[in-house]
Formats: structure tokens, C-alpha cells, sequence
């Protein structure tokens, strides 16, 4: 029983591990974003989130009118917002929705830190090494 706890949170760890290297990956591509504001035919990328299933976390649809997150757009719109305007030089950035995004992935890391931290000190104190 006390091996299905370890399971459980190590599946954690390891989303939460995922999770923090897709936000530094992203930070470094919504930089490149930015960096190049002013580059002629630029066109901004980001990255894709990483899926529920890699991490070793899974959701579960205890309903048939819950969303499926398979297939298709999964109740949600994967074609993010338009772009407001390409420039007569083509670039497309804008720096109002990447620095939207910097500051929210920059929170998410955050969270997703704390949260680790918050799970590795629970596991100190589980073993008898904390405090």
C-alpha cells in the first residue's frame, strides 16, 4: 500500500518536473519572439503544451457529456487568438501578447517550482529527514 503512495507521487514529480522544462523551453522561444520584433518577415512561434499522458498523470471522463481530451479539439480552441496585424514588412509580433505570455508562463513556472519544492519537503518529512 505504501508503494501505490510512492507511485502516486512520483507520477507527480514528474508531470511537475515536465512541466517546468516545457515552461523554460517556452520562455526561451517567447524571448526569440521578442528579440525579433522588429526582424522583416518574422512570424512568432510557441510551443505546444506537453500532453496529460507523458507526464504519468492521466484524466479520467467519468461521463460520456464530459469533454474528451482525445481527438479533436477537445472542447477547446487549439487555433489561439488572431493576430492583430502583420507589419508592411511582414512581421507579425506583437509585443503586447508576448509579453502577455512571458509573464504568464513566467507564474506558471513558478507555480509548478513551489509545488515541487512543496512535494520534495513532503516526502522528507515522510522518510523522517524533514524538519
Amino acid at each position: 500500500m505504501a508503494n501505490d503512495g510512492l507511485n502516486i507521487g512520483g507520477g507527480l514529480m514528474q508531470a511537475l518536473k515536465l512541466r517546468m522544462h516545457y515552461q523554460q523551453s517556452r520562455q526561451k522561444v517567447l524571448s526569440e519572439n521578442v528579440a525579433n520584433a522588429d526582424s522583416p518577415g518574422f512570424r512568432p512561434v510557441d510551443l505546444k503544451p506537453p500532453g496529460f499522458d507523458r507526464g504519468g498523470v492521466a484524466l479520467a471522463r467519468t461521463s460520456a457529456g464530459h469533454m474528451s481530451l482525445t481527438g479533436g479539439k477537445g472542447g477547446f480552441d487549439s487555433t489561439g487568438a488572431p493576430r492583430f496585424e502583420t507589419t508592411p514588412n511582414g512581421n507579425a509580433v506583437n509585443l503586447e501578447d508576448e509579453m502577455m505570455k512571458v509573464a504568464q508562463n513566467q507564474s506558471d513556472y513558478q507555480l509548478a517550482a513551489s509545488l515541487y519544492s512543496k512535494g520534495l519537503g513532503l516526502m522528507k518529512i515522510a522518510i523522517g529527514k524533514g524538519r
